[in-house]
């Protein structure tokens, strides 16, 4: 069915949030889109839409294919640096269950797309407890443990292109969502909430990262209140277990770089 826009509707002024309604188009997976249907989606003429096309093909965030566009390079990476996610699934399931089992809470991994986070599993059952995940189910990232412990490994321009500049400016209590993100990094990729998004909730969680970046997180949540601080290491633990599954390699590189540093 074509998607139909209100001819009348004020189009965003600035180009970093024009571009940001051109990559909200490509909304799942393997999205192919003509200029027309990028057009209509997006309520831009034409012209506007294949001006910022070209650019965003400039730099990788799209692809420009026979059958039309398609989410670039740089946007495949940012979304998952392990192209077949059931690669990430499965290298990740033992590490799942193994959280699961020691601590009794709810397990979740997710990867990064287009600002959302996109959830690829989910173990454990709280009782009388609702919680907004489930496979498949995307939420913004910027108010997830889960989607900020990934985004605090994504450059700060990045950012500002997927949620608008004001966004990143003003955060929960006028923080900046960059301030946040870089207190994230200095804690080692850790990531706690404690019923901001969700009140009734308390999670915790940290990015799986491979030699492109991140390319997933886990997390483990609970209800409000609970020391998520006494769980984090098992967290933190996992997501390096799951990246060392992946790319052995790399990770063996990487302890040796740290080894040398500290002789």
């Amino acid at each position: 069915m074509a998607v139909t826009v209100d001819e009348k509707r004020e189009l965003p002024p600035s180009m970093v949030e024009r571009m940001t309604l051109i990559l909200d188009a490509f909304n799942a997976p393997g999205t192919c889109l003509t200029l027309e249907g990028i057009s209509r989606r997006t309520g831009l003429p034409r012209s506007t839409a294949h001006r910022i096309l070209e650019q965003l093909v400039r730099v990788e965030w799209l692809a420009h294919t026979p059958d039309g566009y398609v989410l670039g390079a740089r946007s495949l990476r940012l979304g998952s640096g392990v192209r077949n996610e059931t690669m990430l699934r499965e290298a990740a399931a033992p590490r799942l269950q193994e959280l699961h089992l020691r601590t009794g809470l709810v397990v979740q991994l997710g990867v990064l797309q287009s600002g959302d986070v996109y959830y690829l599993d989910k173990i454990g059952f709280r009782a009388n407890l609702e919680i907004p995940s489930g496979v498949g189910v995307r939420l913004p990232a910027h108010r997830t443990a889960l989607g900020k412990a990934m985004l605090a490994w994504v450059e700060p321009e990045v950012v500002e292109l997927l949620y608008g500049m004001s966004a990143c400016r003003t955060g929960r209590g006028g923080d900046s969502l960059h301030r946040e993100l870089a207190r994230i990094r200095a804690a080692g990729g850790l990531t706690f909430a404690a019923g901001e998004t969700f009140e009734h909730l308390a999670c915790v969680a940290a990015a799986i990262r491979g030699p492109q970046g991140q390319v997933g997180a886990v997390s483990l949540t609970g209800e409000a209140g609970l020391p998520m601080e006494r769980v984090a290491g098992l967290v933190a633990n996992a997501a390096r277990r799951i990246s060392e599954e992946l790319w052995p390699d790399h990770q063996a590189s990487s302890r040796s770089r740290r080894l040398s540093l500290v002789r």
